[in-house]
């Protein structure tokens, strides 16, 4: 289950809360944590559905790296209402530099594990994961 490389495993959890945003559209967002004692990631934290960006964004610590995975609900020029799904990178310039290794290293096994990710996103504040981000990568 671990991976030789960064050593991290991925709790089940993890993918089954993907695939329940991902087919049925039960979340809005979740949230993952790497647990460096146990060497896996877990889910944090989850959005409903009605939950909004705000919501989303207020989940992500200051100060700590996380993984989050956000459905993005948007209108096309053509009037068509579509989704995408976003993996997002959370690498605050305050994280501690143990804990932004371990997360850079961890990021792509994590990332293959959720199959179905459409945008990436690396963020290291705020302004770079924003609505008006999210919306110019959507199209």
């Amino acid at each position: 289950m671990a991976n030789a490389a960064s050593g991290m495993a991925v709790h089940d959890d993890c993918k089954l809360k993907f695939l329940e945003l991902k087919a049925k559209r039960t979340y809005r967002f979740i949230v993952y944590k790497i647990e460096e004692e146990q060497k896996q990631v877990v889910v944090e934290n989850v959005g409903e559905p009605a939950r909004s960006y705000e919501d989303f964004a207020a989940n992500l610590p200051a100060d700590e790296c996380r993984y989050a995975v956000y459905d993005f609900d948007f209108v096309t020029e053509e009037n068509c209402q579509k989704s995408r799904i976003f993996f997002i990178a959370w690498s605050p310039d305050t994280a501690r530099v143990r804990s932004k290794m371990i997360y850079a290293s961890s990021k792509d096994r994590f990332k293959r594990e959720l199959d179905g990710i459409q945008i990436e996103l690396q963020a290291t504040d705020p302004t770079e994961m924003g609505l008006d981000v999210f919306k110019s990568r959507a199209n």
